[in-house]
């Protein structure tokens, strides 16, 4: 009798036990095990060929079987070990999981910023009835730095609110009906001059480490706001502090940041012109169930020996 395909589910919480069900609906020849613990996942990887969630150095190193791992998340940077990068086993991201609630967020602060919402938190707080001018988003330049799903949703729903939208991307695409312009790395300048509010979601690399720093914040727009939903590190955090306080950009919503969570100490929660979210721009309440999806989609193309969706490049690291 064959051995049964072992799926080793680990995640920090309890899947859903339909959810898990709906895994082992996919083949019979399957088997599929949930870890409550770290003690669990170290003993059950030793034999598994499929790791759906999460994996570190040390649980990677007690695998002997393992074939193919499916992250829960878009970026992976941090599973980028010298020995998963060296091997053959395959990595999955969860590319498109993000694209509803993370367009979202980046939607609700660009309204934020231009109604000026957090003053008028600040002021409610204060007690204080009191007015300052407010911007329309109508008209106004949106520039996308990156142009995955979030990209993509976030562009469609900026043109909803009758903006200009500009996107970069590494690779030429063809340019879709609600971008206004799709441009190459070699115009990030150009983005930086006409944006008015510039949204960055591009995964972090070696290529996009502080990729905005003093010099980029300086050619932005002293009226424009950055919005980063990505990483931290493609900021420099210092730059982009002393641009923020010196006034060579109105402001900034961030959800991600170099160090998490943010210090007590950072001078980004003491500047009235940043909104700040503790990494949460990509929470939703269907996340399992859009996680699980994608992996069933996988595990049957795994299983009829096809190529699988949302592949990384260990060695791009994206």
């Amino acid at each position: 009798m064959n051995r049964k395909i072992k799926i080793l589910i680990n995640l920090r919480r309890k899947l859903r036990e339909d959810l898990i069900q709906r895994i082992r609906e996919v083949s019979d020849k399957i088997e599929v095990v949930e870890a409550s613990s770290r003690k669990e996942a170290l003993r059950a990887i030793e034999d598994a060929d499929i790791v759906f969630g999460w994996i570190d150095r040390e649980l990677f190193l007690a695998a002997k079987n393992l074939k193919w791992i499916q992250v829960l998340t878009a970026g992976v940077n941090r599973l980028l070990f010298p020995e998963l990068v060296e091997s053959q086993v395959l990595l999955t991201n969860a590319s498109g999981i993000h694209r509803i609630p993370i367009s979202e967020i980046v939607m609700a602060m660009a309204l934020a910023l231009a109604k000026k919402l957090h003053k008028y938190i600040q002021f409610k707080n204060e007690g204080l009835w009191k007015k300052v001018q407010t911007e329309e988003l109508a008209g106004k330049t949106m520039g996308i730095l990156g142009l995955g799903s979030i990209g993509m949703e976030t562009a469609w729903k900026a043109k909803c609110f009758d903006m200009r939208v500009l996107a970069l991307k590494k690779r030429p695409i063809r340019r879709p009906t609600y971008i206004d312009e799709v441009l190459g790395p070699e115009d990030l300048d150009y983005l930086l001059r006409e944006s008015d509010f510039l949204v960055i979601t591009v995964p972090l690399t070696d290529e996009t480490y502080h990729m905005i720093g003093e010099r980029e914040l300086r050619m932005m727009k002293p009226t424009a706001y950055l919005i980063n939903v990505a990483r931290g590190a493609i900021i420099d955090t210092r730059a982009l502090i002393k641009a923020l306080k010196e006034g060579w950009i109105a402001g900034a919503a961030l959800d991600v940041f170099e160090e998490e969570p943010l210090p007590k100490d950072s001078e980004l929660w003491k500047l009235d012109n940043v909104i700040i979210t503790p990494h949460i721009a990509g929470m939703s309440i269907h996340y399992d169930e859009r996680a699980v999806e994608i992996f069933c989609k996988n595990l049957k193309r795994f299983l009829e020996n096809k190529p699988l969706i949302n592949l990384v490049d260990k060695k791009a690291g994206y």
